[in-house]
């Protein structure tokens, strides 16, 4: 599912000061991803430093949201 590497790189290129956890979440919303894929590509591409690995889960369900 290479779509959501292309989008988070597009929207990085425009968003340089954004996280990496924004960029994702914005590459993500309204295309309607299964939560396997959401979790497989956080864990590649979202920095580890742009949240508390505790709140992992609750930022995937918010992100399966999306």
């Amino acid at each position: 599912m290479k779509s959501i590497q292309r989008r988070f790189n597009e929207i990085a290129a425009e968003h340089q000061n954004w996280s990496s956890y924004l960029i994702f979440a914005e590459a993500i919303k309204k295309q309607k991803f299964s939560k396997r894929i959401i979790k497989e590509w956080f864990d590649k591409l979202v920095d580890k430093d742009d949240y508390a690995p505790e709140e992992k889960r609750e930022i995937l369900r918010f992100l399966y949201n999306l």
